[in-house]
Formats: structure tokens, sequence, C-alpha cells
């Protein structure tokens, strides 16, 4: 089930310093390639990738502003900055007839941000969040799995039709790694 934050605006009004057209390959004007994508959208590509993943049970995703996100993340990982995406997985102790996999947060603005950097709509960036924080809920963790994560993403990732992963832009970016890039943050055993 995906959740729009009632704070955030979906289709921002474009600014100078968003991209230009040709910094979105193939995906017209950047107001159009920059706007939320539908709920209805997103939950079919939720359910595709959930069943890629083979992760059971109810997820929920919030699609929120990097206010909201900051707040989390300070509440549950103890950092003081907004972040890409956090995972909740759900605790061993739910127990009901509807199995309940966790809850992701996803910040639009900084996908925004993020589908520009890496040159693809706003729409692509939420899918390539999406699914790594499907992989938190289904218990991986690319800060001490050895790559078990990272190579399960990338072969998810081909199937899905999916461009690089958050993992992947890490390995190839040292500068992510130094300041402290939370993407793919989770926040264990806490529900949003």
């Amino acid at each position: 089930m995906i959740f729009l934050d009632p704070d955030l605006d979906p289709d921002p009004v474009p600014n100078a310093t968003q991209a230009s057209p040709s910094a979105v390959p193939g995906h017209g004007e950047p107001s159009r390639s920059n706007k939320v994508p539908s709920t209805r959208t997103l939950a079919r590509f939720l359910a595709m990738a959930q069943k890629a993943a083979r992760l059971r049970g109810r997820v929920s995703v919030l699609l929120t502003t990097d206010r909201e996100m900051r707040r989390l993340n300070h509440q549950f990982r103890g950092i003081d900055k907004p972040t890409d995406v956090l995972s909740f997985p759900a605790e061993a102790f739910i127990q009901s007839r509807e199995r309940i996999a966790g809850d992701l947060a996803i910040s639009v603005p900084t996908a925004r941000r993020q589908g520009i950097e890496q040159g693809h709509s706003l729409g692509t960036e939420l899918k390539v969040l999406l699914l790594h924080g499907l992989l938190h809920l289904a218990g991986y963790d690319h800060e001490t799995d050895h790559g078990q994560m990272a190579r399960r993403e990338q072969r998810l990732r081909a199937q899905l039709g999916l461009p690089q992963g958050l993992i992947e832009r890490a390995m190839r970016n040292p500068r992510l790694k130094k300041v402290g890039h939370t993407s793919g943050g989770r926040a264990a055993g806490a529900r949003a």
C-alpha cells in the first residue's frame, strides 16, 4: 500500500535548480519526469518487486518529505539528516491472519535529486529505492553481509529492468561513503 504524506508536493513547479529536459533522456519536460507516479503504478511495481524478492506479507510505503525523513532518521537511527529510504521490518511478535513484512519511508525530494543526478525519472528512482528497501525488509544488510545484498539487488534490478542501484553507486563513488551516505538505512524493529 502506498501513502502520500499530505505535506508532500507531488508535482513541484520547475525552477532554475532542476535539470533541463536533456538531463533526463527520453522523458520529456522536467516537470513530467519529476512528477510522482500514481499510487496505482507504484503499487503494481511494489507487488512485482515483492514477488521477485520472495518477500511475503504486507508492505506499506510512505512517500514523504526530506523534513519527515530527517525526523525519522534521527528518531530511529540517531542520524540527524534526511536520507532517501528507511526500512522498518515488522516485529517478530506481530502475528495476525495477514502477515506484515514491514514499512518503508522514501523521501521524494531526495529521490527527485538522485534521479536527476543519475539521468532518469523520479519514477525510476522511486522503484530503485523501493527494491532496495524491500531487500532490507527481507533481512539483507549491505553494511554487514559481505556483498550478498548487492548481488541480490543486482540480479533483481536486471530482472525488473532498473538501472544502477544504491549499493553500486556507493561502491563507485567513494564520496558517498565519506559523507556518511545513509541510503537504505534500516531502522530494525521500528515501525513508521
